[in-house]
C-alpha cells in the first residue's frame, strides 16, 4: 500500500482498539447458558384449534404460560411495564401460539391495515423463530391488534437496516380486540418452515411492539445495542412429542395477465398483450426448498422510490421481487453495503430499472445440516431490444464454525448469447464470472465481530487488476460502538451480477458536456471507520443521545488521494418518538475528470475543499400529523449548496394515508458554471378499505431524472396469498410534459398448496 493510505489505516486501527477497549467496563454480561434462562413447552394438540383469538380450546387450558418480559427499548435492565403472556402447541400440521398482550387504554398505533408493514412502527407482536437452533438464520412472523400480518427471513449478521419484509408465505392468525387486552393467535403450517423432525428444540425470542410507549419489550433479555431478533439471545421451545416429518410440501402460485401499453418516446403504438406463467416451493428435505419460477412477471412490484444524487457516483435500489428473496442472505452476504459481488437487481432489469424478460429459472437454498447452508441458482433471460439472452448461474455455501462464525464461498457466471457483431463491438460482454470466500467471526455474544475476504473476477482478455479484498472488525457494546472496514478493488474487477459503487465514476471530457456520457473505471482503495458514543438518561423528554464521528477515506490506485470526509454527528431520541440531528461534513475531493453535475459547464479536474451542515427532525411518530423536515447548507465543491427536505403526513389510523414529500437542491457555482436545481416531489395516498383490499397512488415529479411517474395499484387479495392486481403506470418528462410511456395491468395469481 502507498505510504498515505497506510498512515490512514494504521491510525484507523489505533483509534478503533482504544475506543473499545476503553468501552469495556460498559459492556452487559452474556451468560454460556443464557437459553436455559428462557425455556417453554411446546403440547401437542389432539385437535385443530381454531384461529379466532378467543383461546376457547382445551390445548390452552393446560398449555405452559410464560411471561414476565424484559424492556429491550430505551432500556435493556428494567422488566416490561406491560403484561404479556405466550402459550405454544402443535399439532401434525401446525405450529400454535396464543399470546395476550394486556393493555389497559385500548388504543393502538396502527398506520395501516397493509401486510408487511415494521411492527417498529406499531403496536403488536413478533414471533422469531430458528428450527435449526444454531445460530445461523431464522424466520420471523408479525401480527398486529388489528391482524394485519409480516413475515421476514434474516441471517446471522441481519442487521435492522437490511431486514427484508418481501419475503411471504401462507400462515393464519386471528385476533381479538377486549377492553383491557388484545389476544392473537397464530398458526404457522410447519411445511412453511424448514426444519429438521428430529429436533425437538428450537430457538425461540417474542418481540411486543408498544408504540404508544415508545417501548419494545422482548421475552429475553436483549441488550439494547442489539436489534430484538438478534439471533444469539434466543430462548428455547422445546417440543414434548416428535414433530411430524413434512412431507409433499409443493406449493403452486400460477398467474395470468392483460395489458394494454403505449410507448410514444419508443415510437409503439398502443397495443395489447396477455401473459401467464407461474412459480413454484418445492420442499426437497425438510430444511432445503426449491423455487422454481417461468415467465414471472413482476408488474404488481411497488415502484422504487427516487432519490436525487449529488454524487459522482451510482446508487442501489433494493430487491422487491419476490422470487429473489427466500433465503436470499446466502447469495447476498459478501462484501458490505454498498459493495456487494451479487446483487439480485442486476438479472432481469436494465440499468433503468426496466423489465428484461426472464425466460425461467431455478434455486435450490437451505440447509444441508445444522451448520451448512448452501444454495444454487440458474435463472435465463431473454432478448429484449439492445439486451442480449443471459444466463445466469450462482453457489454459495456458508459453513458455520464455533458459536457463530462463518466461512462462506461462492462462484458466479454470467454467459451471454452474443451474436458475432455484438461481440466484436464489446468484447467484455460475453461473461462475467466471479469467486470468492470471507471468514466472518464474531464471539458469541456478537459484541466482537471481524471479516475478511478476497473476490475474483474473469472478463475476456483482462488478466491484471481484477481482485477485491476486504477486511475489517467491530465493536458493538452498549454505550459505544465503533467498526472499521478496509476495502481494496481493483479498476478491472467487474461484478456482472452484483453491484460496486465507485469503480465507475461520472464524468465529462470537457465543456460540451450531455448528461450521463461518459463513466471512467478506476481502481481504488477506501478506509471507513465510524464512532459512535451512547448516553440514555433515565429521566426528562431524551431517551437516548447519540454522539458520533465517521471518518472516510478514499484513494485511487496510485495512492493519491480521491476523497475523504470527517462528518460529526449528534442525535436526540425523543421520548414521544421524535428525532433530532445534527451533522457537519469537512470534505474534500480530488477530482481527476470534469463533474458533470452544474448544469452549463462541468467542474473541471482539481482538488476541492468544502464544509457544510445539516439539520433534521422528525415528528411523533405516533400522532396522525407528522413532519419531517430538513436543511443541508454550506459549501459545495467551489459553490455553496442549499437544500430543503420535508414532508407532512395525514392520516386517520388504520384506514388511510395521504403523504407529501419534496426535496428541493439550489447548488450555485461561479461563473461560468451556472446554477444548478433539482425539484423532487413525491405525494402518495394510501387507502386501506380492510385487510384484504388495499388502494396505493404513487405520484414521483423528479427533475434531475426529467420523469414524472405516476403509479396507481389496487390489490384485492381474495384469498390467502392470492391477489388481484390492477396497475396503471404513467410517465411524461419534465420539461416538456409530453407522455413517455403508460400502461394498464390487470394481475391475477392463485396461491396453492399440494
Amino acid at each position: 500500500m502507498p505510504n498515505l493510505v497506510v498512515k490512514q489505516f494504521l491510525s484507523a486501527i489505533f483509534l478503533f482498539f482504544l475506543f473499545a477497549l476503553q468501552a469495556q467496563e460498559f459492556s452487559t454480561p452474556y451468560s454460556e447458558d443464557f437459553q436455559s434462562k428462557y425455556q417453554i413447552r411446546v403440547f401437542k394438540s389432539e385437535t385443530p384449534i381454531n384461529i379466532d383469538g378467543e383461546l376457547s380450546d382445551l390445548v390452552w387450558e393446560k398449555a405452559e404460560s410464560v411471561g414476565d418480559f424484559w424492556e429491550k427499548y430505551p432500556s435493556d435492565q428494567v422488566k416490561a411495564t406491560l403484561n404479556t403472556t405466550v402459550q405454544a402447541a402443535f399439532d401434525d400440521k401446525y405450529l400454535y401460539f396464543a399470546i395476550t398482550c394486556y393493555d389497559t387504554t385500548n388504543h393502538y398505533i396502527s398506520p395501516s391495515l397493509k401486510r408487511d408493514l415494521s411492527i417498529q412502527l406499531q403496536d403488536g407482536i413478533a414471533l422469531i423463530l430458528d428450527p435449526v437452533n444454531k445460530k445461523s438464520n431464522g424466520f420471523g412472523f408479525a401480527v398486529t391488534p388489528y391482524n394485519v400480518q409480516s413475515e421476514y427471513q434474516f441471517g446471522a449478521n441481519t442487521t435492522s437496516e437490511d431486514l427484508s419484509f418481501a419475503w411471504d408465505n401462507k400462515w393464519f392468525s386471528g385476533v381479538k380486540r377486549y377492553a383491557n387486552r388484545y389476544v392473537i393467535e397464530m398458526a404457522i403450517p410447519f411445511k412453511t418452515l424448514r426444519f429438521d423432525a428430529g429436533n425437538k428444540v428450537w430457538g425461540l425470542n417474542i418481540i411486543r411492539s408498544d408504540q404508544k410507549n415508545n417501548k419494545f419489550y422482548t421475552w429475553t433479555n436483549v441488550p439494547v445495542n442489539f436489534p430484538g431478533f438478534d439471533i444469539g439471545y434466543l430462548g428455547t421451545m422445546t417440543f414434548e412429542d416428535e414433530l411430524p416429518p413434512v412431507k409433499g410440501n409443493i406449493s403452486l402460485i400460477p398467474y395470468v395477465t392483460s395489458k394494454i401499453d403505449h410507448d410514444p418516446e419508443n415510437g409503439v403504438s398502443t397495443k395489447a398483450s396477455a401473459n401467464a406463467g407461474f412459480d413454484a416451493k418445492v420442499s426437497l428435505t425438510p430444511s432445503l426448498n426449491m423455487d422454481l419460477t417461468v415467465n414471472p412477471d413482476f408488474s404488481q412490484v411497488d415502484v422504487d422510490q427516487q432519490v436525487t444524487n449529488l454524487t459522482r457516483f451510482n446508487i442501489s435500489f433494493p430487491e422487491k421481487r419476490t422470487f429473489f428473496l427466500e433465503n436470499d442472505d446466502i447469495f447476498s452476504a459478501y462484501g458490505a453495503p454498498p459493495f456487494r459481488p451479487f446483487f439480485s437487481r442486476k438479472i432481469g432489469l436494465d440499468d433503468n430499472a426496466q423489465p428484461i424478460p426472464i425466460l425461467f429459472g431455478g434455486r435450490i437454498s437451505g440447509n444441508i445440516n445444522q451448520k451448512l447452508r448452501v444454495g444454487i441458482m440458474n435463472i435465463q433471460t431473454g432478448r429484449k431490444d439492445a439486451a442480449a439472452p443471459q444466463n445466469y448461474s450462482a453457489v454459495s455455501v456458508l459453513q458455520r464454525i464455533f458459536k457463530r462464525s462463518l466461512i462462506k464461498a461462492y462462484g458466479l457466471n454470467r454467459q451471454a448469447k452474443l451474436t458475432n457483431d455484438e461481440i466484436k463491438s464489446n468484447p467484455l460482454n460475453q461473461y462475467g464470472r466471479n469467486a470468492g470466500a470471507e471468514l466472518n467471526f464474531s464471539d458469541q455474544q456478537g459484541k466482537w465481530q471481524g471479516w475478511l475476504g478476497h473476490h475474483l473476477s474473469q472478463k475476456p482478455g483482462i488478466k491484471n487488476h481484477s481482485s477485491f479484498t476486504q477486511f475489517g472488525g467491530q465493536y458493538n457494546g452498549r454505550k459505544l460502538a465503533s467498526f472499521i472496514d478496509f476495502a481494496s478493488f481493483g479498476k478491472n474487477y467487474y461484478a456482472d451480477m452484483g453491484f460496486i459503487n465507485r469503480i465507475e465514476t461520472f464524468a465529462a471530457k470537457g465543456s460540451n458536456y450531455i448528461s450521463g456520457d461518459t463513466t471512467i473505471r478506476n481502481g481504488y482503495t477506501q478506509i471507513y471507520w465510524p464512532i459512535d458514543y451512547f448516553l440514555y438518561p433515565k429521566k426528562g423528554a431524551i431517551i437516548r443521545h447519540n454522539i458520533g464521528i465517521e471518518n472516510y477515506a478514499g484513494f485511487y490506485a496510485d495512492g493519491k488521494l480521491s476523497d475523504r470526509y470527517t462528518r460529526m454527528r449528534y442525535f436526540m431520541f425523543m421520548r414521544n418518538t421524535g428525532v433530532w440531528s445534527f451533522r457537519v461534513d469537512i470534505q474534500q475531493d480530488n477530482l481527476r475528470y470534469y463533474f458533470p453535475l452544474p448544469s452549463e459547464k462541468p467542474l473541471p479536474p482539481g482538488i476541492y475543499h468544502y464544509t457544510n451542515g445539516n439539520v433534521e427532525y422528525t415528528s411523533d411518530t405516533r400522532k396522525n400529523l407528522l413532519f419531517t423536515g430538513s436543511m443541508r447548507i454550506g459549501q459545495f465543491y467551489n459553490g455553496t449548496i442549499n437544500q430543503i427536505v420535508g414532508g407532512v403526513t395525514v392520516r386517520q389510523q388504520p384506514h388511510w394515508n395521504l403523504a407529501l414529500n419534496l426535496e428541493y437542491d439550489l447548488l450555485k457555482f461561479p461563473k461560468p458554471y451556472g446554477d444548478t436545481k433539482f425539484w423532487l416531489i413525491s405525494p402518495k395516498t394510501e387507502i386501506n378499505f380492510s385487510n384484504n383490499l388495499f388502494w396505493t397512488t404513487f405520484f414521483q415529479y423528479n427533475t434531475q431524472r426529467n420523469n414524472f411517474n405516476i403509479n396507481s395499484r389496487v390489490q384485492w387479495r381474495y384469498k390467502p396469498m392470492s391477489d388481484l392486481f390492477i396497475v396503471y403506470s404513467d410517465n411524461y418528462f419534465t420539461d416538456t410534459f409530453k407522455n413517455r410511456n403508460r400502461a394498464l395491468v390487470l394481475k391475477l395469481n392463485y396461491w396453492l398448496t399440494v
